[in-house]
């Protein structure tokens, strides 16, 4: 017991003597050195400035590149917007005029070229009569050479003015007849060759076929050619079947027939809208 009590004695002996801190240090710095002295010498810290975002600018849109557009054929539309309709001479869409051409025209006429035509005979409506000499004005809208499917030589005018008294007038017509020929919607075409060239083709087998049979005859006369005599025949029989048979598929290559009309030739031109005339 004595042991116990003599011990726990010493540890709290030892524990007081550990609670005691050496405050030297302390009393040390502060005889001599000032704590809010030193704050106040030491340097302002720098101030920083909020980085500011660039600004992203997108870049320029590419304007789409403007193809250039293909030359168009325009038919000519005179101004007639000061002619007052209820007092003009009206010229009756559907009238007919024969004329004649002042050009050579074919096939190979470049589209956009400009036609004259002059009427033969005097045209008389209500109130009008539209002399011989009147001169039309035209444009070939459409053009091209014959073409191998068998199609011939192609022309396509538009009439777009007329002259009369000195002034011109803006008139839309077509071509009905060339040369003393129908023309259908206004299509002046030269001959299509396909038939042709599928009679052509069965001709020509048959041409093979008749030289192959005057052979063969040739042949019967002489003894010893009498056994291959049928020979000749048979291949010409032969090339006639295959070009009587063929013709329709050989004859797609055949080009159609070339279109000139010389100048002064015949048309008539037919108005598909009315003509307002001052008098």
């Amino acid at each position: 017991m004595k042991k116990i009590v003599f011990l726990i004695t010493i540890m709290m002996f030892c524990s007081c003597h550990a609670f005691e801190l050496d405050t030297s240090v302390d009393d040390e710095i502060r005889r001599n050195y000032n704590p809010s002295a030193i704050e106040q010498s030491l340097p302002a810290l720098p101030k920083v400035t909020p980085t500011q975002n660039p600004q992203v600018t997108a870049p320029p849109k590419t304007q789409p590149v403007a193809q250039p557009a293909k030359p168009q054929i325009v038919v000519k539309k005179l101004p007639n917007s000061q002619i007052d309709k209820s007092t003009a001479i009206r010229i009756p869409k559907g009238t007919k005029f024969k004329v004649r051409s002042s050009a050579y025209l074919s096939d190979s006429t470049r589209t956009g070229a400009r036609l004259n035509f002059t009427t033969l005979q005097p045209v008389t409506k209500r109130y009008v009569t539209i002399p011989a000499g009147t001169v039309f004005n035209a444009v070939v809208i459409n053009s091209h050479l014959p073409q191998a499917t068998g199609n011939g030589g192609l022309l396509q005018i538009a009439v777009d003015g007329m002259r009369y008294n000195g002034r011109n007038y803006y008139s839309q017509g077509k071509i009905t007849k060339a040369n003393h020929k129908k023309v259908f919607v206004n299509n002046i075409k030269g001959k299509r060759q396909y038939w042709k060239g599928v009679g052509n083709q069965i001709s020509k087998g048959q041409q093979f076929y008749k030289k192959t049979r005057r052979i063969s005859n040739n042949l019967t006369d002489n003894p010893i050619t009498l056994i291959v005599a049928p020979v000749p025949t048979i291949v010409g029989l032969g090339v006639y079947a295959v070009n009587f048979v063929g013709s329709p598929i050989f004859s797609i290559g055949s080009k159609g027939g070339k279109l000139s009309i010389p100048a002064g030739s015949e048309f008539e031109i037919k108005l598909l809208e009315d003509i307002y005339l001052e008098y």
